[in-house]
């Protein structure tokens, strides 16, 4: 079983270690686990990238520099395209912060629930045995009232965190809406950017489903790179535009051409000819 962990990272030198170590960990426990990295640094200006490349050892590590800080929507988009480009349809693809305040080991279970079935699974602050620490209590309050909201005006089974980032995706359920959708599945609003993805891909009728998260921000270092009255505003703007379908309503030519291998994926064909790609192996130091 092929596993994809997309990291975007922006200074996160201090945090990374632990996350890695947490993946470290992970693979010996999960024999017939193939854990491959995917660090996107978005111009961080501490040592990121150093940092990454000394911490990967005994690790599958890629790392994609922006060059210039871009945001976290361009980032994840980069990430979650580098790691649909290289898989195969029956591998996973997880996308989860790096400022060590999602833990590794969830992955397991999050791995888990996608080979039963589902398309998309959510580690969510809203489900019975979900931990929170270190999150002040009043943005605590504002994401449940946005969960609140988004569980009234946009539905979607199996869903009542719409906003949390720890997510695993089936590899082929991502690869055939970007055939279908291309970069334009991707919002390009922030931190609400995970929010705009969820609703696309309920959209081309992903099945959804959560797990507990144990959520550790007690556990980060640094200060958070949230604007939290902006992305409520921007998350409220995803919600209105696609509730109303103004996400669709786009010209034809702007259209982006699927890249082949998303292509691939839509073919009904029964032999699926395996993408080729070069080993990746940890970088040496």
């Amino acid at each position: 079983m092929r596993a994809w962990v997309v990291l975007p990272a922006y200074n996160e030198a201090e945090n990374l270690p632990a996350i890695f170590e947490g993946c470290r960990r992970l693979v010996p426990d999960a024999h017939d686990l193939d854990l491959r990295l995917i660090l996107v640094d978005d111009g961080s200006t501490d040592d990121t990238p150093h940092v990454a490349r000394r911490n990967s050892r005994g690790l599958k590590v890629d790392i994609l520099c922006n060059g210039t800080n871009r945001g976290l929507a361009e980032t994840f988009m980069r990430g979650m395209v580098a790691a649909a480009q290289q898989a195969d349809p029956d591998d996973v693809i997880v996308c989860m912060d790096a400022d060590n305040s999602h833990l590794p080991a969830q992955l397991r279970r999050m791995i888990q629930d996608v080979l039963e079935g589902r398309d998309v699974v959510i580690a969510s602050r809203y489900r019975n045995g979900a931990v929170v620490k270190g999150v002040p209590l009043l943005r605590r309050l504002m994401s449940r009232g946005m969960s609140l909201l988004f569980r009234v005006a946009y539905p979607i089974p199996g869903v009542r965190d719409y906003s949390c980032g720890f997510r695993a995706y089936r590899a082929g359920c991502l690869q055939k809406a970007l055939a279908s959708q291309g970069n334009h599945l991707f919002a390009k609003e922030g931190f609400a950017c995970m929010v705009g993805i969820l609703l696309r891909l309920h959209k081309h009728g992903a099945i959804f489903g959560e797990v507990p998260i144990i959520l550790r921000y007690d556990q980060k270092i640094g200060p958070t790179k949230m604007n939290v009255g902006a992305t409520v505003v921007r998350t409220l703007l995803v919600l209105l535009r696609e509730r109303l379908g103004l996400g669709e309503k786009r010209k034809s030519a702007d259209r982006p051409r699927a890249h082949p291998r998303f292509a691939a994926a839509l073919s009904r064909v029964p032999v699926i000819a395996k993408p080729i790609r070069a080993t990746r192996q940890a970088p040496r130091i």
